[in-house]
């Protein structure tokens, strides 16, 4: 998310009288890669750039691709076939993924709403405890006259139809699969045969919101989790009951700074699909009240600092949990690596929430049985 957003900025601050910008995007991996599909930079024709398609061994090719693009004034598909040492040499750069890479690079237009940088616009705008997956299908590759390359379509999550795909059969049969992709939560490419003899390939991209963390308790091993989270663009609100610890000069980096009595925190936060909670007041009554509280929300996380007796008191205490709510509290919190002091503590709480939102089990890499970007 914290990219999306540098991108947004840098398209804002570009000056399109002098200078005019192309957006490349990641839209189909095959093998391995060191990002997947959805990355995507923004590149000026003064040769700057802000994001990513690769681990920065293609970026200066896309460049020197985009200026053309540019210049012709319609998007084209770019391929690096990494799998190739031959090809990887041709291209200056030393590619060790052994994947095959498509690349969307369109030019720019500020005048034109319905562009993808636009669209990221108008997904960003959102505010975030608010924000619903959305979904963006781009037409990447088509051998039917009516349907070029970066037409696309837009689905917002009311159900919104933005439809710029100027083909009736394709634009209902994505619209028709957009619900499915939206509920999975997984970004993919598909194929359509249209009129039983055209075949069109389509990016269906998921742009998630950013993970709204909610922390109770604004103590000292808070700063450096405000601090971690702001930097890998979570939304960060801190919650307590008493003003006087909600200082906004120790938590710079935190979007909402929210002083509620605990028996009003139902009332008084927003809990999405993407809310996780940490109890972290070190004080047992105030973290018990506050768990009282949150497991009568939908949110779908809660974190608890402390040791597991300290947990098994509070299930005691409040009796009659069910599996559900049990599911969704995590105590002690943070993935086992050994986490000693505030800062380690936090990578650990905020490693172990980010592998909960994105189904991971958190375990080493080399463990796994498939690619890296496989869900569990």
């Amino acid at each position: 998310m914290r990219e999306l957003e540098k991108i947004v900025e840098t398209y804002n601050q570009i000056n399109f009288d002098e200078r005019k910008a192309a957006l490349a995007t990641v839209v189909r991996v095959q093998g391995s890669s060191y990002r997947r599909a959805g990355a995507r930079m923004i590149m000026t024709d003064d040769g700057k750039w802000t994001g990513a398609i690769s681990g920065g061994c293609l970026e200066g090719d896309a460049l020197r691709r985009a200026r053309q693009i540019i210049t012709e004034g319609k998007p084209k598909i770019v391929r690096y076939d990494t799998t190739d040492d031959l090809s990887a040499n041709s291209l200056g750069v030393g590619l060790g993924c052994n994947g095959i890479i498509d690349v969307l690079i369109e030019p720019v237009n500020q005048q034109d709403n319905l562009h993808h940088i636009h669209l990221l616009k108008s997904f960003l705008a959102t505010p975030r405890p608010d924000q619903q997956i959305e979904v963006i299908a781009t037409v990447f590759a088509s051998d039917m006259p009516q349907v070029e390359i970066g037409e696309r379509l837009f689905q917002r999550a009311d159900s919104q139809i933005l439809n710029f795909i100027n083909h009736k059969e394709l634009s209902d049969k994505i619209s028709s699969l957009i619900p499915q992709i939206r509920t999975e939560g997984k970004s993919q490419n598909l194929e359509f045969v249209i009129e039983n003899q055209y075949k069109v390939e389509v990016f269906l991209e998921v742009l998630k919101p950013a993970i709204h963390l909610i922390i109770f308790g604004p103590g000292y091993d808070a700063i450096p989790l405000v601090k971690l989270a702001y930097e890998v663009g979570w939304y960060v609100t801190l919650a307590d009951d008493n003003v006087a610890r909600l200082q906004p000069q120790r938590f710079p980096n935190a979007n909402e700074l929210i002083e509620t009595p605990k028996e009003e925190i139902a009332e008084k936060l927003k809990f999405g699909n993407y809310t996780g909670a940490v109890l972290m007041s070190h004080s047992y009554k105030s973290d018990l009240a506050v768990l009282k509280q949150l497991i009568k929300t939908p949110i779908p996380y809660i974190g608890i600092l402390g040791p597991k007796k300290r947990f098994d008191k509070m299930l005691a205490e409040i009796g009659g949990m069910t599996d559900e709510q049990l599911g969704k509290i995590h105590s002690p919190i943070g993935l086992d690596i050994g986490a000693e002091t505030p800062e380690e503590i936090a990578l650990s709480i905020l490693a172990e929430i980010q592998a909960r939102f994105a189904q991971r089990s958190g375990s080493f890499l080399k463990n796994r049985g498939g690619t890296i970007h496989e869900r569990d």
